[in-house]
């Protein structure tokens, strides 16, 4: 999607007997007599082509011809009674010139009706800027004389056929949905996937997510997602069969589609590209930035080394506190993290008197301590619930979300209930707790933690007077982005990262924050293929931290932070650890390593550097490589359990090269960009510095 094309190249209409594709495989061989194509439209890129049933294939014509999807019927719509309306007559199409958000382009405009008095409006558009990227407009009115309830929704499917002969695994896949088990965002996608991909509420306090699938072989894939601007509940579904993997866009809200009225399907992408998801996060992003979801600027400090105090977990006390910051400023590390066990309870987020007997003026003193010894200070908070017992729900259950029976909607993990984001009191009690942590108490940076943060589910409170249930869904990025900007309000240095707790990152919340972590972790692969996916979403300049690198491998796996660009963050204890089990005390030998990396990180500070997520596959290529540039020279991260053999240093400028392992500071040999690829030899990793001679 990266290939520039000229004006001439993009506005030229590929002619519908023209270039012939490629023999596909045998069920999606060349159309027979009724499945000639009927309109097209293409740019230098990919042709879509439609018959005159509306049923639709997609060619990649770069480099050479090739029919990526059989013909399918990609829209359809599922009645009451069971009655699928996939069978449209073709009656008109046209084709225009467009100039609009995303720039210049062309669209084709398709009208078709089905036996059942429905009318569908296909409109595809193609535009200058992304090359292989087609937007989706889908309409239906009922022209008939009697209502139809409509129970289902199917739009833009197809159908990325498989290359025979390839080894397992033949596909790989981004899935942008959120799961309890906490799966990994990237993945193989061997015989037998199939995902839903809800983008609602999928447990009571899991949900939400970008609305985003990207399936690539080796030399091919296909996305598919929606360009709204607020959270939509449908499902993005993946599932492989026998002759490739089908994605599509569905919808089960059970509406009544009256006699003249029209139902418009969320507006669609779909991005035809080679390499992995990374083009297509980035294009998604800025598509959504050109209707004005822009991403905060990271200030300055949102770069800065990490170490947290949730390693002595909720016991922790301000004298365990006070007693590791020595360490924290000699090992190099900048922010202290104040994390959960501060507060009386998660929702009146008053100051446990145990811990803190003087109230507020404990916590400034701390807050002095962390300064004192010239670190930033941040606080943990988790807002948007409250648990049985506290004030605020005892004295205010006009805030809560509630369920379509009146029941409050729990968040499991604190043992508390939702409160609703659309609800204007919600809004002024958290944006006054804001207002206290940074503004009075001191702190320059917030930790907003937790998994129910992601999405909320539709509140039926009748008290809220909603003009519909789902507005609590739309209305929390609405709710977090009003925390960010009073935090800024009130320092306009703040540092505000959002932790959604193993959820996989809605981007609808982004603009609420300038710092995100990998979020709970479960293995390195995930700080890493997390990173690149965020990168791409946030910006190739984006401030992403590996979360603790207590969670990673071994507990230790610093290699998987620095190489991809991400912030180191710790949470170890020292000089004791309370706890005799699980425990994150920092040792002589722990010592030693944390030492070296945190170093290397502050002297290369690679989290500022530009991240070159599109020179690899993360999928395919192996070993696995990252890329990053920085201040004239290519940084490059190789991981994999055990490797020798050669890597390929891609991206790198005219001339010679010097390539360094800058973890070791030992020299590897001289590359050139027209060279050859470097031999080398490694375990679990290899970070590399390629400068210019």
């Amino acid at each position: 999607m990266s290939v520039r094309t000229t004006r001439r190249e993009f506005l030229t209409l590929t002619a519908l007997a023209g270039v012939a594709a490629r023999a596909a495989p045998a069920d999606a061989a060349a159309p027979d007599a009724d499945r000639a194509p009927a309109a097209a439209l293409a740019d230098a890129t990919l042709r879509l082509e439609y018959d005159r049933a509306l049923r639709s294939r997609l060619t990649r014509l770069a480099p050479e011809p090739v029919a990526l999807t059989p013909w399918e019927a990609t829209e359809a719509l599922t009645l009451a009674d069971g009655t699928i309306l996939a069978d449209f007559a073709l009656e008109a199409s046209e084709t225009e010139s467009l100039e609009g958000a995303h720039g210049p382009g062309r669209r084709l405009r398709l009208s078709a009706t089905s036996a059942h008095a429905v009318r569908q409006t296909v409109e595809v558009s193609l535009l200058e800027r992304f090359p292989g990227l087609a937007l989706c407009e889908v309409r239906y009115r009922n022209e008939g004389s009697r209502p139809l309830t409509v129970r289902e929704w199917r739009s833009g499917q197809r159908t990325l056929l498989a290359d025979p002969g390839l080894a397992e695994p033949a596909f790989w896949s981004y899935c942008g949905s959120t799961h309890a088990d906490r799966r990994d965002w990237v993945q193989p996608v061997r015989p037998g996937f199939r995902q839903d991909n809800f983008m609602g509420m999928t447990a009571s306090d899991y949900g939400g997510g970008t609305p985003v699938v990207d399936v690539w072989r080796r030399e091919a894939g296909l996305a598919l997602g929606h360009l709204e601007l607020r959270p939509q509940l449908l499902s993005l579904p993946v599932r492989r069969e026998p002759r490739g993997v089908v994605m599509a866009a569905t919808g089960g809200n059970e509406q009544v589609l009256a006699p003249g009225a029209t139902l418009r399907l969320p507006r669609l992408f779909l991005a035809l590209h080679r390499g992995d998801h990374f083009a297509t996060l980035t294009a998604y992003r800025q598509l959504m930035a050109d209707q004005g979801m822009a991403f905060p600027e990271p200030p300055p400090p949102a770069y800065e080394s990490i170490w947290c105090a949730w390693g002595y977990e909720r016991e922790c006390t301000s004298a365990l506190i006070r007693g590791t910051l020595p360490k924290v400023r000699e090992l190099g590390l900048r922010w202290a993290v104040v994390d959960d066990g501060w507060q009386s309870n998660v929702g009146d987020w008053q100051l446990a008197r145990d811990k803190y007997p003087r109230g507020e003026a404990d916590m400034r003193e701390l807050v002095g301590a962390i300064r004192a010894e010239g670190l930033r200070a941040r606080l943990w908070f988790a807002p948007l619930m409250a648990p049985p017992g506290s004030d605020l729900l005892h004295d205010h259950t006009d805030l809560l979300l509630l369920d379509k029976d009146g029941a409050p909607q729990m968040v499991s993990w604190w043992n508390a209930f939702y409160l609703c984001p659309a609800y204007a009191p919600t809004v002024t009690f958290t944006t006054a707790l804001v207002r206290r942590f940074v503004g009075e108490w001191g702190y320059e940076g917030l930790k907003i933690d937790g998994q129910h943060l992601n999405a909320v589910a539709p509140c039926y409170n009748p008290a809220h007077r909603h003009a519909r249930p789902e507005e609590s869904a739309e209305a929390l990025q609405g709710y977090l982005l009003a925390l960010y900007q009073e935090a800024l309000r009130a320092d306009p240095q703040a540092v505000f990262e959002w932790c959604p707790c193993g959820t996989a990152f809605s981007f609808f919340n982004f603009p609420a924050m300038n710092q995100a972590p990998a979020s709970d972790p479960e293995s390195s692969w995930q700080v890493r293929h997390k990173g690149k996916t965020l990168k791409a979403l946030m910006g190739p300049h984006a401030a992403y931290a590996g979360d603790h690198v207590e969670l990673s491998e071994g507990g230790d796996d610093f290699a998987s932070t620095v190489g991809i660009g991400a912030i180191v963050s710790t949470k170890f204890t020292w000089p004791r650890d309370p706890k005799p089990k699980d425990s994150f005390l920092l040792t002589p030998e722990r010592e030693a390593l944390w030492r070296h990396w945190i170093a290397l990180y502050n002297r290369l500070m690679l989290s500022r550097g530009r991240y070159r997520g599109e020179l690899y596959d993360i999928g395919f290529d192996a070993p696995e490589m990252h890329a990053i540039e920085k201040d004239g020279a290519m940084y490059y991260a190789c991981y994999a359990p055990r490797y020798a053999g050669p890597v390929t240093l891609r991206g790198l400028g005219e001339g010679r090269y010097r390539v360094r392992d800058y973890f070791h500071d030992r020299t590897l040999g001289e590359v050139s960009a027209a060279g050859g690829p470097l031999t080398v030899q490694f375990e679990h990793f290899l970070v590399l510095e390629a400068r210019r001679i």
